[in-house]
């Protein structure tokens, strides 16, 4: 029988390490079971739910062109299938709109056609001036930063006390 993703298959620990467990399966090939495929829960050791020798029932999760097989023990278990969730009943949004009461707009029908929260802006400003400021305000930042580390690293300059 070929070894192929999705079948599950018998094999036995053969070594162990802190990632993982190497199981041996039939036909002598050999697969990893990462330490997160080992239970459903968290797996600080591994050695707390596996022993070198244990045979166990795994399932095939791939096969690398390598030749590695990665294998999970978790995946192997016959579970009963998760029954399927009730649909949640639909939200009703309808609670009295409080924003109403603190001055607020509850939707944009109510809301003044022209009102803008920023009419206060300051007149537009040209490319050119845009640029001036900010290559003057870097300047100043970069101005202030390196007077700030050259005096904390005791460079050029530093007060020295």
């Amino acid at each position: 029988m070929a070894i192929e993703v999705g079948s599950k298959l018998q094999g036995k620990v053969t070594g162990i390490t802190n990632f993982g467990a190497f199981v041996e399966l039939p036909e002598g090939a050999t697969g990893l079971v990462h330490i997160s495929e080992v239970a459903d829960n968290y797996v600080k050791d591994i050695n707390d739910h596996l022993k070198v020798g244990d045979v166990v029932e795994v399932k095939v999760i791939n096969v690398e062109k390598d030749g590695k097989i990665g294998l999970s023990i978790k995946k192997a278990k016959d579970r009963p299938e998760r029954p399927e969730r009730p649909e949640r009943p639909e939200r009703s949004y309808d609670r009295g709109d409080r924003r109403e009461s603190r001055g607020g707009y509850s939707n944009n029908a109510s809301r003044p056609r022209n009102a803008k929260s920023h009419d206060n802006r300051a007149p537009k400003e040209n490319f050119e001036s845009k640029m001036a400021r900010f290559l003057k305000d870097s300047e100043d930042r970069l101005t202030s930063l390196k007077r700030n580390t050259e005096s904390k690293r005791g460079g050029r300059g530093a007060r020295r006390g």
